[in-house]
């Protein structure tokens, strides 16, 4: 038999079953025996079947592509997200299109109105310019996954990390190894930087906790969460004589960055300095000394979304919800570890 013409009546022929039912196990539905759904997977094995995904998505009205908008894809955060969430779609039989919205307000409105809407089924949206209020005049239909910090009630499923008890971990481990003087780097005045404020009060709720003093001159502003701006930070906080002997950054990159300042300055870490970061990248676990930091669950993030788009494209009605993913505290060298 011609493998590339194998169908679904060929699948049903072998097994001993009608073609509903090769269709059924094909499609994941659940009743369906055991016995059944082992004599079509073993045809379908033997035949070497593949479904036919455009001409399914063509009866469905759909094209079998979803979106991923993030702000950054040089940033290795986001890179080693979108990984996740490709293979997560993947497994749905999904092709992922990705868009880089470079935390544009311009550009994340044309993305929630839908200028991709006839191309894709639906979006995983990460929004940093954009307010609630922007997306809840959003226009576009098209089923929708926001992540990231922001606050949003509705119109669409979250799903977040905890930053506020994140950085407040990471600052009080900090903290427990003896540490005084704990600087945060990554603060911003932007009033769109939820993710800067929701650390921020992390760091400061640690800092009470912990029954230290809040010193306006250990929190250091940046521009962007990139090495250079990290390296920048810590040289203003050395230069300004606040001698911290701990740094919080909010993320890895503006470690990284810290990281090359202090070792430039002749300071040992985390002897002189112990630093923690945020994100958990792969880069992190490389330097010298490897970095501690906060390890947000990723691959939850990307197959969560995932799920919960596949779930709106098919049409399942229910309130929007905002899903918490985990996150893990991991202790590396540049902080005693």
């Amino acid at each position: 038999m011609d493998k590339a013409r194998v169908g679904l009546k060929d699948v049903a022929r072998l097994a001993g079953v009608s073609v509903k039912t090769v269709s059924n196990v094909v499609n994941g539905y659940v009743h369906v025996t055991p016995a059944t759904k082992s004599r079509v997977e073993a045809a379908i094995q033997e035949l070497n079947y593949r479904p036919n995904l455009s001409a399914r998505n063509l009866r469905q009205g759909r094209t079998g592509i979803i979106a991923l908008a993030v702000p950054e894809l040089d940033t290795p955060y986001f890179a080693e997200l979108a990984r996740f969430v490709v293979a997560a779609a993947e497994e749905r039989g999904l092709t992922v299109l990705i868009d880089h919205t470079g935390a544009s307000r311009e550009r994340e409105q044309l993305v929630a109105e839908g200028f991709r809407a006839r191309l894709i089924d639906g979006l995983i949206f990460s929004p940093l310019a954009l307010t609630p209020e922007d997306l809840a005049a959003r226009m576009d239909d098209t089923p929708m996954v926001l992540l990231g910090e922001r606050v949003y009630e509705g119109p669409a499923d979250h799903i977040v990390v905890d930053n506020v008890a994140a950085a407040k971990e990471a600052t009080l481990h900090l903290a427990s190894l003896g540490r005084r003087r704990i600087a945060a780097v990554g603060a911003k005045d932007d009033e769109a930087a939820e993710t800067s404020r929701l650390r921020l009060e992390g760091y400061r709720r640690a800092l009470r906790e912990a029954g230290l003093p809040l010193d306006d001159r250990l929190v250091i502003q940046v521009e962007a969460y990139h090495r250079a701006d990290g390296a920048r930070a810590m040289a203003e906080l050395l230069d300004s004589g606040a001698a911290p002997d701990a740094v919080f950054c909010f993320s890895d990159l503006l470690a990284l960055g810290a990281l090359r300042t202090l070792l430039e300055r002749g300071l040992k870490v985390p002897d002189d300095v112990a630093l923690a970061g945020f994100d958990d990248i792969e880069d992190g676990r490389y330097g010298t000394p490897t970095l501690t930091t906060i390890s947000p669950d990723k691959q939850s993030i990307a197959h969560q979304a995932v799920d919960l788009l596949a779930e709106r494209i098919a049409g399942v009605s229910r309130e929007a919800r905002e899903i918490r993913v985990p996150y893990e505290l991991m202790i590396r060298e540049s902080t005693g570890g």
